[in-house]
C-alpha cells in the first residue's frame, strides 16, 4: 500500500482529503494518505509550492511528486528535487481558464464596459465589429493557451497562436519563434498571455513588442505577472498605444494597494481568480499518476527540467 505525503496549506486538506479518498476509492487503489508521513516512507508527494517543504532529499522512495498547481516555476529550479515532477492538468482548471479568458475578451470586444460603467444618460451608439473582423492572439499554445485559442475560434474570431516551439491546430494560425512572436503581436487587436514563466519569458512584453500591437490593442492577462514589464505597460496605457489591460497575475501578490495598476483608469485587477484548481477533477488528475506509478506506466503531465514546465 502506497505511502502518499500532501504536502500543503493546513487548508488543502480540509479541501482535499474527501476527493482525494473518493478518487482513490474509484481507481481501486488502498492508499495510506497523510500530512504526517516520514521522509522515508513516502512513496509520493502531492506537492503545493507554497507548502514549506523545500528539502526533497530525505524522501529517497518517493517515486513522484505531483504538484497542485499548473505553474512549475517556484519548485522546478530546486536542486534537492531528483524525483520525476509531474504539473498539473486538470480539465476542470483548464475549463475554469477558458470560461475567464473568454468572458473577458468579449467585454472588450463588445466594449461592454462604456455601457456598464457609462449610465448617464448618454446614448452611446458604437457599435462594434463581428467576431470576424477582430483578430486575436493568444500567447502559449499549451494545454489553457490552446483550449482558449480554440473556444476563440469557435466564436468566430480569427485566432493567430504563438508558442517557442513549431505546434499545428486546426483553425489556429500557428507561429513560433522569434519573427513569428513579431507576426502575432502586429494583428493582436485583443493579446492573451498564457505563457509558462522561464527565464525566456521573463518580461516577453517589454516596451518594443508593445509597440507592435496595433494601436488601441487590449491586453489580457491570466498567465503570469512578470511575463510584462510593468513600467512599459503602464506607459502604453498612458499614451493610448493600448486601451485597457486586464490582468489577472502580479509580480507581488496580493497586487500591494499603492500599486499604479490600482488607480490607472484602463486597468481592470482580478485577484487571481483566472483558474482556480478544483479539488475534485485536480483529486482525480492526482490519483491516475499515483495508479500509473504502482503499475510500472508513465507518468503523464512531466515537467521538462530544461524547458521549465
Amino acid at each position: 500500500m502506497p505511502n502518499v505525503l500532501f504536502a500543503a496549506l493546513p487548508p488543502r486538506w480540509l479541501q482535499y482529503e474527501p476527493p482525494l479518498r473518493a478518487a482513490l476509492d474509484a481507481a481501486g487503489i488502498k492508499a495510506h494518505v497523510a500530512t504526517d508521513i516520514p521522509p522515508e516512507e513516502v512513496d509520493y508527494i502531492i506537492y503545493a509550492p507554497n507548502s514549506g517543504l523545500t528539502d526533497f532529499t530525505p524522501y529517497t522512495r518517493a517515486k513522484a511528486v505531483l504538484n497542485l498547481w499548473a505553474g512549475v516555476e517556484d519548485v522546478v529550479t530546486n536542486a534537492t528535487l531528483t524525483q520525476p515532477l509531474a504539473r498539473m492538468v486538470d480539465h476542470g482548471l483548464t475549463q475554469g481558464m477558458v470560461e475567464w479568458v473568454t468572458g473577458h475578451v468579449l467585454r472588450h470586444h463588445l466594449g461592454m464596459d462604456s455601457h456598464i460603467q457609462g449610465q448617464d444618460g448618454l446614448w452611446r451608439t458604437e457599435v462594434p465589429p463581428l467576431a470576424a473582423d477582430r483578430p486575436i492572439t493568444v500567447l502559449g499554445l499549451g494545454a489553457l493557451g490552446t483550449a482558449c485559442a480554440q473556444a476563440l475560434a469557435g466564436l468566430g474570431f480569427p485566432v493567430t497562436g504563438w508558442s517557442r516551439s513549431a505546434k499545428d491546430f486546426s483553425g489556429i494560425t500557428c507561429l513560433n519563434g522569434d519573427a513569428g512572436l513579431d507576426l502575432a503581436l502586429e494583428t493582436a487587436q485583443i493579446l492573451v498571455l498564457l505563457l509558462p514563466l522561464t527565464g525566456a519569458t521573463d518580461n516577453l512584453l517589454n516596451a518594443e513588442r508593445l509597440e507592435r500591437l496595433p494601436r488601441g490593442a487590449f491586453v489580457v492577462n491570466p498567465g503570469r505577472g512578470p511575463l510584462i514589464d510593468d513600467e512599459a505597460l503602464l506607459a502604453a496605457l498612458d499614451s493610448g498605444q493600448v486601451a485597457h489591460a486586464t490582468l489577472d497575475v502580479f509580480r507581488i501578490e496580493p497586487l500591494p494597494v499603492e500599486h499604479p495598476y490600482w488607480a490607472h483608469p484602463n486597468v481592470t485587477v482580478t485577484p487571481h481568480i483566472a483558474s482556480e484548481t478544483r479539488a475534485r477533477t485536480a483529486s482525480e488528475v492526482i490519483v491516475e499518476n499515483i495508479r500509473r506509478g504502482e503499475a510500472g506506466e508513465p507518468f503523464v503531465h512531466l515537467v521538462d527540467r530544461a524547458n521549465g514546465y
